[in-house]
């Protein structure tokens, strides 16, 4: 019977304390606003949204032909093929890699396997320079 009453008095004692200390916005709910405005997207996490124009359509970079390999498997290109992705991927500017994966992503296209580590090595490096710059 000590016991229950104890863990009861813990239980109380942590529930006021918890009332006591929330702070709720003006509508009565907490807060739910990020805490990073939507410009300063760092680009490693799936609630960015690079990569699409305002109206929500895929942003294309000059890769209109790549939109024949849709709903291909990643496994399922060619030598040939493999190398017009990449040169895509090679001849953007750093800022454009991350959302050119999201771009090919919304239209389907599914990146050559051979080519995913390269481009995940390449958005990091441009995620790094640019955490480098703000610095």
């Amino acid at each position: 019977m000590t016991g229950a009453l104890i863990i009861l008095a813990v239980t109380v004692v942590t529930g006021l304390i918890l009332y006591l200390t929330h702070r709720p916005d003006k509508d009565g709910e907490a807060a739910a606003e990020p805490s990073v405005a939507e410009e300063e997207c760092c680009g490693l996490h799936a609630v960015c949204e690079k990569g699409l124009s305002a109206d929500g359509k895929p942003v294309y970079y000059d890769d209109e032909e790549l939109d024949r390999f849709a709903g291909r498997q990643p496994d399922g290109y060619s030598e040939d093929e493999e190398e017009e992705f990449r040169e895509v991927l090679y001849t953007l500017l750093p800022d454009d890699i991350y959302p050119w994966g999201v771009s090919l992503t919304q239209r389907n296209v599914a990146l050559p396997t051979s080519l995913r580590d390269e481009w995940l090595m390449m958005v990091d490096d441009a995620v790094r320079r640019n955490n480098n710059l703000k610095a």
